[in-house]
């Protein structure tokens, strides 16, 4: 059954990003990255605007993208759970 939740889920926070994928609602994430230790990802899309081997880095760099893009950059931890969120949104 949890796994069935889980899938749900899933398929939830995909339609939720599919959403806001090309829209000025897209977000920008800071995630661990396979290939090159650190990613700044849009919602919607696989794969990442910028990389960086330290997530420093990849913080400096979707600060500076949500600020422009009027968004949020939202950090997450190695594990991939929400770490901080910092809003650029106009108010």
């Amino acid at each position: 059954m949890a796994n069935n939740n889980n899938n749900i889920q899933s398929d939830e926070q995909k339609q939720y990003f599919k959403d806001r994928a090309g829209t000025d609602e897209a977000r920008f994430h800071v995630v661990p990255h396979d290939e090159e230790g650190w990613a700044v990802k849009r919602e919607g899309q696989d794969e990442p605007e910028y990389t960086a081997d330290s997530q420093s880095d990849a913080v400096e760099e979707a600060k500076r993208m949500a600020e422009e893009a009027g968004t949020m950059a939202i950090l997450h931890n190695e594990d991939g759970k929400i770490e901080d969120l910092l809003n650029y949104e106009d108010k």
